[in-house]
């Protein structure tokens, strides 16, 4: 598997929950962010839907560039942990960024810097998937991401708790403390190999096989549609939700998500990774369904608890997929290049959806997105596992 024992002869329960410990810190920072993120720009900052969309867009742009600069400086050079602690850095700095910024525009270049830090993605995931093999890959992919959303369910809870205390500022300025305590886990604990040589020359397209090139294709339109979790946010308190409680539904996914992604993962080994896939894309349908049909408190709650679903399902299960049909020498470079595809076409979502919103309804943004997760599940439908 390229790198088949990347960290240097550390044993891999070692490394596997190392990396999960510091990806629980840096979530618990995010998300005591991003859990008040929507309110924060729009109401406190006064920016409008169509400017959120942008800002939410360009950062996932930049996440697509970084995550791809990653995985291919990753192989090339066959380091992971640089990237993986300058990552979780990066975004410490940038909410120290949010908490001083004045005015909206100047959120625009600490998000930059924060999106930037997921260059630290593709070379941690190519570490996981290297210490793994196929039968236990989208169970650890699963423990990851379960921590991701662990930490994110405790950022949400210090947020709900500390946002009436500090206000956001302060907010963001405590938040920024556990990615350096991530820091300094990674820095002690991972070691990268000593004598493993580097590679010359990065991943052509010639060299991506055929399930893999409709896997992106039909992930990428279904990025298209799936819009920024901003939107659900907003919808939510125009249709019942005091502002105060907004968080409460981001803490509701985020649970979900938390406690699906171990068994998603588990159930993906068993039952194969494509129909996971699927059931995480139907998931986003009955999001979007119980929005149109019932936007009231209970058909919200639910959309926010499918949510959970869709996120728990997809993102473990996608990583594994991508690791797995790629070319073994070009693990982080794949899962790198998969993520740039996925999140340049997330700046047109975003925009879209935004642009949507504001000149004629939320409706028209949700029909446009199930039209694409329609087509997206017609494609999937064509992939054949490795």
């Amino acid at each position: 598997m390229g790198m088949a024992k990347p960290v240097g002869g550390q044993r891999d329960g070692h490394v596997l929950w190392s990396l999960s410990l510091a990806s629980f810190l840096h979530d618990v920072g995010s998300d005591m962010v991003f859990s008040v993120w929507p309110l924060f720009v729009t109401h406190v900052l006064g920016a409008n839907m169509a400017i959120l969309g942008l800002i939410d867009g360009i950062g996932d742009a930049v996440v697509s560039v970084s995550g791809a600069v990653g995985g291919y400086l990753s192989d090339k050079m066959r380091k992971r942990k640089l990237f993986v602690w300058t990552g979780y850095l990066m975004g410490s700095i940038a909410r120290i960024g949010y908490a001083l910024s004045p005015s909206w525009p100047w959120l625009i270049p600490f998000r930059l810097l924060d999106r930037s830090g997921k260059i630290r993605s593709a070379p941690r995931d190519a570490i996981v998937s290297d210490i793994s093999m196929r039968q236990n890959r989208a169970s650890r992919f699963g423990i990851l991401r379960a921590m991701d959303n662990f930490g994110a369910v405790t950022g949400i809870l210090l947020a709900v708790i500390l946002l009436p205390l500090l206000g956001y500022t302060n907010l963001f300025l405590v938040a920024s403390i556990p990615s350096v305590i991530a820091v300094v886990l990674i820095v002690v604990t991972i070691r990268d190999p000593s004598a493993t040589p580097a590679v010359f020359g990065g991943i052509r397209f010639r060299d991506v096989g055929v399930n893999l090139k409709l896997f992106t294709l039909a992930s990428a339109l279904f990025a298209l549609g799936s819009f920024s979790y901003s939107f659900l946010l907003l919808f939510a308190k125009d249709y019942g939700f005091a502002a105060t409680r907004v968080p409460l539904l981001y803490l509701v996914f985020t649970i979900v998500a938390a406690f699906v992604s171990i068994p998603a993962g588990k159930l993906a080994d068993s039952i194969g990774r494509k129909k996971v896939v699927l059931l995480s894309y139907f998931s986003w349908i009955v999001v979007i369904l119980a929005m149109l049909w019932f936007p009231g408190t209970t058909g919200i709650l639910v959309a926010f608890m499918m949510y959970g679903l869709h996120k728990g399902a997809l993102e473990p299960v996608q990583k594994t997929f991508v690791a797995e049909l790629a070319p073994k020498e070009y693990t982080a470079s794949t899962i790198g290049a998969f993520q740039m595809v996925i999140g340049l076409v997330a700046l047109p979502a975003s925009l879209i959806t935004g642009l949507l919103w504001d000149s004629f309804s939320p409706s028209a943004a949700f029909m446009l997105s199930l039209a694409l997760t329609t087509l997206s599940i017609l494609l999937l439908l064509f992939v054949r596992e490795d």
